[in-house]
């Protein structure tokens, strides 16, 4: 049997408390100091008068106690209603997973990427025909962006031969000032030796998602060149 869940305090009710809490808590403080100038005023001439008025200081004593304890509940009270309402907890936003994407897709999504952080002119060319380009854009800079994108499984990576076919029209076909090849798996060793001898930018899976999550600058201002 499932059992309901305690409704949080009325905010009106609980003011009300913490109102009470505090005036008894005054009237028990101003008790005590009149006792206590009583107390010493005439302890010598009437004893019993002053053991009575200890009794009494006695008595506030746990009244104050029983005062803070009923107060302290008061302001637990309205911090926890405040607490549960005014700072919902945020939604978690899931991360892209790029691999679940066909390659149109993964394609339209770098394009949407580079729209984000302000190119202009961004056009999917991707397709039969194509000649190495898959995104064409222009920078916030004015530069020229080309951008091929290989949507592989982690365990496959990108090899030289499509780094040299990418390199052998990017900049002579497309006019490209950044050229850049995106990937969702990662690079061979020769791959990245022939994109930093060719000034091509090679992003793997984790420089995609940081350029994703705004963790990573994009492409453009990863590449010398431009003012933006």
């Amino acid at each position: 049997m499932t059992m309901p869940e305690p409704s949080a305090p009325r905010p009106g009710r609980t003011g009300r408390r913490t109102a009470f809490a505090l005036a008894l808590l005054a009237i028990v403080v101003c008790g005590v100091g009149l006792t206590l100038r009583t107390a010493a005023a005439h302890a010598d001439e009437h004893p019993a008068g002053a053991l009575a008025a200890l009794l009494a200081l006695g008595c506030a004593g746990a009244a104050v106690l029983r005062g803070r304890h009923r107060l302290r509940g008061a302001f637990g009270a309205t911090a926890g209603w405040l607490g549960d309402r005014a700072a919902p907890a945020p939604e978690a936003v899931p991360p892209v997973d790029y691999t679940a994407m066909d390659a149109a897709e993964f394609e339209r999504a770098i394009a949407e990427l580079c729209v984000r952080d302000g190119c202009t002119d961004v056009r999917v060319v991707g397709g039969a025909g194509d000649l190495g380009a898959d995104v064409l854009a222009t920078a916030p800079d004015g530069r020229r962006l080309v951008v091929q994108c290989k949507r592989y499984l982690p365990d496959h990576k990108v090899g030289s031969q499509d780094l040299q076919r990418f390199g052998g029209t990017c900049f002579t076909i497309h006019g490209a000032h950044i050229a850049a090849l995106v990937t969702t798996s990662d690079f061979t060793g020769p791959a990245l030796e022939y994109a930093a001898r060719s000034g091509i930018l090679c992003l793997d899976a984790r420089a995609l998602d940081a350029w994703t999550d705004g963790g990573a600058a994009p492409p453009w201002r990863q590449v010398g060149g431009g003012a933006e």
